[in-house]
C-alpha cells in the first residue's frame, strides 16, 4: 500500500510537470543569489526565443514556443503575436541552480524604447544580443546608451543566430570595438560550425557545439537541443590526440591561444591571477592546468568592474549555448547586494520604485515594482514620495508573463507586481506609510520618456464617446508615459514614438478599453524654439489673492540652448537650471510638490508645452531660475502662475522661432544595381547620405575611431565556415559583393511611407531600419510648408 502511495505521488508530481507552466520560483530567497536581469537587443535579433529557450532549460516550458507561430510565453498580447514582434516587456522569475532571475524580455523596436528605458532602470545586469550576420545594428547602440544612461553595471554579449549562413563570430566581435560598446570583449567560448571537418571545407553553415574556454570543456548539442558536456585534456599533446575531436580540426590549433589570451588579458585587472600566472612552469600547456575555481573570482570582479565585456555565442533558436549564458549570467552578473546603496538593506525601512503600470481587465491596475530596501507585504499601506498620495496594496503577485502567482511578501531586491494602486505611475517612489513625514524620504530616480515624433486626432464617434475615449488615452498615457494626449484647438491629439507606436496605440485603445472613435491621419510631431527679438527681462507677476494686490518676483535667464549644450529629455529638449546652477527637476519628481521650486518647474512646463506663436511644443531653450520672491502667507502654489506668466511673456516678445523638426537615422541595404535611384529618392525627399556600402560609424553622423584590437583574442574567420563564402556578407573584405548599405539621415515627416517607396525602387529587395536623430532646424522654405500644414500660415 505504502509503495502504491508513493507511486501515485510521483505520477503526480509527473502529470504537473508535463502541463504547460512549471513555477520553478518563490517569492523567498537569497538576495545575494538574485539577479535582476534584461534581454536587450535591436528587433529580431532574437531576445524573445533565447527567453523561450531559457524557460525551457529551466523546466519553465514543456517545450519552448515559436515567434513565428505566436505561441511564445512573453509574447502574449493579440497584437504581438500577430505582428512577431515583442511590443511590450514582459517579466518572469526564473529559477537556475543556486540562482533566481527575475527575467526581463524588452523590445527591439524603436517605437517601444519607453520599455527598454523602464526595465533597464532596476536591473543590475543585461545580456546584449547580436545577429551574428548583422553585428552591432542601430538599436543595439541605441540600448547600450540606454543602459549606460541609467548606469547598469554588469553586462553580456551573446552572439545570436551562429547557424545562419554569412553568419561570424569574429566580425561581430569586430563590430562591438567598431562601434566603441567597449575596449575589451572577451570571448569565452569557441564556436564549432561542425564536428565533422569536411563541413568547414564545403562552407556549411551552422553550429554544433561551443568550447567552454573559462571551465576547459566541451559542449556538443543534438539536433533536438539536448547537450552533452566532456572535459579537454589538460596538455597540449593529449588535446590533438585524445580524439575530443578530429585529429585535423580546424578549432585545435586555436584552442590553447584562446585561452592563454583571455588568462594574460584577465591578469591585468587582478594582480592574485597575475603572479599566478607567473609562478606557472614554461611551456604552452602551463595555462591549460588553471582550475575553474582559480578563474571566476577574477573573472567576476573584472565583470562587476566593468574592465572586460564576457562574450558568449550560439543558436536561440536550436537551444545552442541557452545553458552558457544562465550560468555565466549567474556566476558574473550582479546581485542586489553587488550595487546597492548606503540606505539599501533588508533591514531599512520599505522602499521601492514603480518602474512599469499595465492594466488588466479581471486584475485592475498592475505596477511593477523593484524593492530596494525593506520587505513588501500584502494588505499594507505605502506612500507615493512622488505625488505625495497614500496608497493601500491589497496583493502581491509574481507574474509569469500573462500569468500570475499569489504571494505574501517581497524580500528586499527582488521585482514583483502590487495590485490595488490607483495613482501610482511609472517612475513613482514608495515607503512605509509610517515613513511618510521623515524629511529625508528623496524620491528614487525615475524613468524619462522618449520625446514623442508623432502624433494623431482621435476623433470620437458621438458626443457620449467623448469622455470615455478621453478616460481611456489617460488610462492608457499611465501605462505608458511615452504617450502623450493634449488638446489643440479644440482636437485631441495623441502623440507617440511613431508610426507603428501609434498603431498599438490605436489598437489598444478599442481591444482593451474598447471605446468608439477613429484615428485621424498622422501627423510629425514638429517644434519651435526661441525668437531672436529681445525682451524686456520682465521678472515680476502682479496678481490678487484674497482681494489684495501681490507682486510675485521669479528672475530667470532665457536664451537659445548653445550648440555644445545638452537638452533634457524629462523637459522635451530644454534645459532648465535651478539658481545653482543645476538641472531642476521635473514638477512630478519633487518630493514635497508645495516646495517653492516644485510650483515653479510646474509653471515652466506649462508654458514650455505649447507656444503662443505656433502652438508646438518649444524645444531647444535654456531658462536658468536665478532667484525668487513669495510675500509672506502667500501660498507657495502661486508660483506655478508667476512662473509661467512671466516666461510666457519673454517668449511672446522674442517673436516666433525656428520650426525643429524630427529626423531619422537610416540604415538601407539593398542590391548594387538599384543604389543610384534610392540615393536620389532620399536627397530629393530631403535626406543626406551619409556613408555608401560600409558598416562604419558614420551612421551617428561623426567620425568615431574604433577601439584597439591590440591585445585581444580576435578568432580567425574559418571558425564561422559560411562566412568567408557569403558574398552578401557586411563584413567580407574580398571581391566587390552585390549587396551595398547606405546610412543617411533624413525628416521623418518625408518617410513615412518609405516602405512603399524602397519596395518599389529596389523591385522588393530592399531592407531599412530607422531610428531616431533628434530635432533639427528647418530652412524658411520648409518652415513655411509646416506652418500651412499645421494650419499657422
Amino acid at each position: 500500500m505504502l509503495r502504491r502511495v508513493s507511486w501515485l505521488l510521483v505520477r503526480d508530481r509527473q502529470l504537473k510537470f508535463l502541463d504547460k507552466r512549471f513555477l520553478a520560483t518563490e517569492a523567498r530567497h537569497e538576495t545575494s543569489l538574485i539577479r535582476n536581469m534584461a534581454l536587450v537587443a535591436h528587433i529580431d535579433s532574437g531576445k524573445t526565443t533565447l527567453t523561450e529557450s531559457i524557460l525551457h532549460k529551466s523546466a519553465y516550458l514543456v517545450s519552448p514556443g515559436s515567434v513565428d507561430t505566436g505561441s511564445t510565453t512573453t509574447d502574449f498580447l493579440p497584437a504581438e503575436r500577430e505582428r512577431g514582434i515583442t511590443i511590450q516587456s514582459a517579466s518572469i522569475p526564473v529559477k537556475w541552480g543556486k540562482w533566481t532571475f527575475n527575467l526581463i524580455d524588452t523590445p527591439g523596436h524603436a517605437d517601444f524604447g519607453m520599455e527598454v528605458e523602464s526595465a533597464s532602470r532596476v536591473v543590475d545586469g543585461a545580456v546584449v544580443l547580436i545577429d551574428s550576420v548583422e553585428g552591432v545594428e542601430a538599436q543595439t547602440k541605441g540600448v547600450w546608451r540606454q543602459l549606460d544612461r541609467y548606469g547598469v553595471p554588469t553586462r553580456l554579449m551573446f552572439l545570436n543566430k551562429l547557424d545562419r549562413p554569412g553568419a561570424s563570430f569574429r566580425s561581430s566581435l569586430v563590430s562591438l570595438l567598431t562601434h566603441r560598446l567597449h575596449p575589451n570583449p572577451m570571448a569565452l567560448v569557441l564556436p564549432i560550425a561542425s564536428f565533422r571537418t569536411e563541413d568547414y571545407m564545403r562552407a556549411e553553415p551552422g553550429i554544433q557545439g561551443l568550447v567552454d574556454l573559462v571551465k576547459w570543456e566541451i559542449w556538443k548539442w543534438t539536433e533536438d537541443g539536448h547537450s552533452a558536456i566532456q572535459s579537454l585534456p589538460r596538455t597540449v599533446e593529449e588535446l590533438e590526440t585524445s580524439g575530443v575531436l578530429p585529429a585535423n580540426h580546424p578549432i585545435i590549433p586555436h584552442l590553447v591561444a584562446a585561452r592563454t589570451t583571455l588568462l594574460e588579458n584577465l591578469s591585468m585587472y587582478s594582480d592574485g591571477l597575475m603572479e599566478q600566472l607567473l609562478a606557472l612552469p614554461p611551456g604552452p600547456s602551463s595555462y591549460l592546468d588553471i582550475e575553474t575555481s582559480a578563474i571566476m573570482p577574477h573573472l567576476r570582479k573584472a565583470t562587476l568592474s566593468n574592465d572586460i565585456l564576457p562574450v558568449l555565442c550560439g543558436s536561440a533558436m536550436k537551444s545552442i549555448g541557452t545553458e552558457l549564458v544562465m550560468n555565466y549570467v549567474g556566476e558574473l552578473l550582479a546581485s542586489p547586494m553587488d550595487v546597492r546603496l548606503d540606505a539599501e538593506s533588508a533591514n531599512k525601512p520599505l522602499r521601492l520604485l514603480a518602474w512599469k503600470v499595465s492594466w488588466d481587465k479581471r486584475k485592475g491596475w498592475m505596477t511593477f515594482v523593484r524593492v530596494y530596501s525593506g520587505t513588501l507585504k500584502r494588505q499594507s499601506s505605502v506612500f507615493n514620495v512622488t505625488s505625495g498620495q497614500k496608497e493601500k496594496i491589497s496583493k502581491v503577485l509574481l507574474l509569469y508573463a500573462a500569468e500570475a502567482q499569489e504571494v505574501e511578501s517581497l524580500p528586499y531586491g527582488s521585482v514583483g507586481v502590487i495590485l490595488g494602486l490607483k495613482f501610482t505611475r511609472t517612475g513613482d517612489t514608495l515607503v512605509d506609510i509610517r515613513r511618510s513625514s521623515d524629511s529625508s524620504q528623496t524620491s528614487l530616480r525615475g524613468v524619462a520618456p522618449p520625446p514623442a515624433v508623432m502624433s494623431a486626432s482621435v476623433i470620437p464617434k458621438s458626443h457620449s464617446d467623448l469622455d470615455p475615449v478621453q478616460e481611456a488615452l489617460h488610462a492608457l498615457s499611465r501605462t505608458d508615459p511615452s504617450v502623450r494626449v493634449d488638446m489643440q484647438e479644440g482636437q485631441l491629439l495623441v502623440h507617440g514614438l511613431g508610426a507603428l507606436h501609434l498603431e498599438i496605440v490605436e489598437g489598444r485603445l478599442r481591444d482593451e478599453w474598447d471605446v468608439n472613435f477613429e484615428l485621424g491621419s498622422r501627423r510629425v510631431s514638429y517644434r519651435e524654439s526661441l525668437g531672436p527679438g529681445l525682451s524686456s527681462n520682465v521678472n515680476n507677476w502682479a496678481t490678487e489673492v484674497a482681494g489684495k494686490p501681490v507682486t510675485i518676483k521669479v528672475s530667470m535667464t532665457v536664451e537659445p540652448l548653445a550648440d555644445n549644450e545638452q537638452g533634457d529629455a524629462v523637459w522635451d529638449g530644454n534645459l532648465v537650471l535651478c539658481p545653482n546652477g543645476k538641472p531642476l527637476l521635473s514638477p512630478d519628481a519633487f518630493q514635497n510638490q508645495l516646495d517653492p521650486m516644485a510650483n515653479i518647474a510646474r509653471g515652466l512646463s506649462s508654458s514650455l508645452s505649447n507656444s503662443l506663436h505656433t502652438s508646438l511644443p518649444l524645444s531647444h531653450i535654456k531658462v536658468h531660475v536665478t532667484d525668487y520672491n513669495l510675500p509672506r502667507d502667500i501660498p507657495t502654489s502661486i508660483l506655478a502662475g508667476a512662473s509661467s506668466s512671466i516666461l510666457r511673456t519673454r517668449i511672446r516678445e522674442a517673436g516666433m522661432g525656428p520650426v525643429l523638426e524630427p529626423f531619422i537615422k537610416l540604415k538601407i541595404s539593398l542590391h548594387e544595381d538599384s543604389m543610384g535611384k534610392v540615393v536620389k529618392d532620399l536627397t530629393e525627399h530631403g535626406g543626406e547620405v551619409l556613408d555608401l556600402a560600409s558598416d562604419a560609424s558614420a551612421m551617428d553622423g561623426d567620425e568615431v575611431v574604433a577601439y584597439s584590437m591590440d591585445g585581444l583574442y580576435i578568432p580567425p574567420e574559418e571558425l564561422s565556415p559560411s562566412s568567408a563564402a557569403s558574398t552578401s556578407s557586411k563584413f567580407s573584405n574580398g571581391t566587390p559583393r552585390l549587396k551595398r548599405t547606405i546610412h543617411a539621415v533624413a525628416p521623418l515627416s518625408r518617410m513615412l511611407d518609405y516602405s512603399t517607396r524602397l519596395r518599389a525602387l529596389s523591385g522588393g529587395h530592399g531592407l531599412f531600419d530607422m531610428s531616431n536623430a533628434g530635432f533639427r532646424q528647418v530652412s524658411d522654405a520648409r518652415r513655411s510648408e509646416i506652418l500651412r500644414e499645421i494650419g499657422r500660415a
